[in-house]
């Protein structure tokens, strides 16, 4: 569990969070190499750190006239690391991945900024153009705007014409 749900985000818990992460992946590649009985009931791996992406991306949207825009925040990522996506019809799936940049012969004395992955899910609603997205991201804020499709004609009433017989 991420401790900053809970309103904890000293930078020791944090750190401490990262290392307990870090274990759990070795200690995954290790069980999923040798054998996989006990990972039956236990949700994978993959699943858990979506979820923790996802509530780690702070996201904003907004509804126009004729659009919706989703803003969503990622941080020190280039526009070639951001995915921008549509699942199953009328889900907006947006991604990427920051990785921890290699410092060399120097030693971190503080880690603070979030890296892995930035993800979010939309379920778009009806009237949403799938064909027509548009993606701008500038200084680590991503723009995802979605136009609507036009309202639908009202139909309408149907005359007959009555024959004299």
């Amino acid at each position: 569990m991420d401790v900053r749900l809970l309103g904890l985000d000293a930078p020791l818990l944090h750190a401490l969070h990262h290392v307990i992460d870090a274990a759990a992946d070795e200690s995954d590649n290790y069980n999923n190499s040798s054998s996989d009985k006990n990972t039956k009931n236990t949700p994978t791996r993959t699943y858990v750190q979506d979820a923790k992406a996802m509530a780690a991306t702070p996201a904003d949207v907004k509804e126009y006239p004729n659009s919706y825009v989703f803003i969503v925040d990622m941080p020190g990522l280039k526009s070639g690391d951001i995915k921008v996506q549509v699942e199953d019809e009328n889900v907006l799936i947006i991604s990427g991945e920051r990785q921890r940049e290699e410092v060399g012969a120097a030693k971190y004395v503080r880690m603070e900024r979030r890296v892995g992955k930035f993800m979010r899910k939309f379920v778009l609603p009806e009237n949403a153009n799938v064909d027509a997205i548009s993606a701008v991201c500038k200084d680590g804020v991503l723009t995802v705007t979605v136009q609507k499709l036009p309202p639908p004609e009202p139909k309408k009433p149907k005359t007959i014409e009555v024959n004299i017989a």
